[in-house]
């Protein structure tokens, strides 16, 4: 399955990530290298520099988080609970330490490779639980530490694209599954789909 779809330009992200993240809503996620993949962003979350308690630049640039202070338009990937990655879109200007974390995908093409990166044949996870939550799109995707820092606007096998579909609802929460900053309503989704992850309501 072919998409018209345009890449997402350094200046989309060339804004503070609660501006950037629900306007993710809706573009596509892009794997071009080796078996094509390809899903609908529809559940993001957004952390904002040292003035986010539940951000990881709350406390200035580490060896672990140096990516998340690079130039927008940059994935910022990092390892949780010692076994998962999760993926983050760089925004703002380069030093500010923001980011939107992808949360969960729609899986529109290569499903069955989506399926085999997630350590299964396909039989055993329907399609509506394969991207739905950061750590399983990342596995589905088969982004890892190698990606951490590369350029999504440039042309490389990892990228954000619009084909011009817009969500007709979206939802805005507080974040889920931190335990600091967690009044802030810098959690959005698709109204609606089934591929977000928990905590719907």
């Amino acid at each position: 399955m072919a998409f018209a779809a345009e890449t997402l330009p350094t200046s989309f992200y060339e804004r503070r990530a609660p501006d950037v993240a629900p306007d993710l809503l809706g573009k596509l996620l892009v794997r071009s290298g080796g078996t094509a993949r390809t899903g609908r962003i529809v559940e993001v979350e957004a952390y904002s520099g040292d003035g986010d308690p539940a951000a990881h630049s709350r406390s200035g640039p580490t060896a672990r988080n140096a990516a998340m202070f690079g130039p927008p338009g940059t994935l910022y990937v990092y390892r949780i609970y010692g076994l998962h990655w999760c993926a983050n879109a760089v925004c703002a200007l380069p030093g500010t330490g923001d980011a939107v974390l992808l949360r969960a995908v729609e899986p529109l093409c290569g499903h069955d490779v989506m399926a085999a990166s997630r350590g299964n044949d396909g039989r055993r996870i329907q399609c509506v639980d394969l991207c739905s939550g950061p750590a399983k799109l990342t596995q589905a995707f088969g982004i890892d530490a190698a990606h951490n820092g590369s350029d999504i606007t440039a042309s490389s096998d990892l990228s954000i694209r619009d084909d011009g579909w817009v969500p007709s609802h979206i939802t805005a929460t507080q974040r889920i599954g931190i335990s600091r900053g967690t009044e802030r309503p810098w959690r959005w989704y698709v109204t609606g789909n089934p591929h977000v992850s928990g905590g719907r309501r």
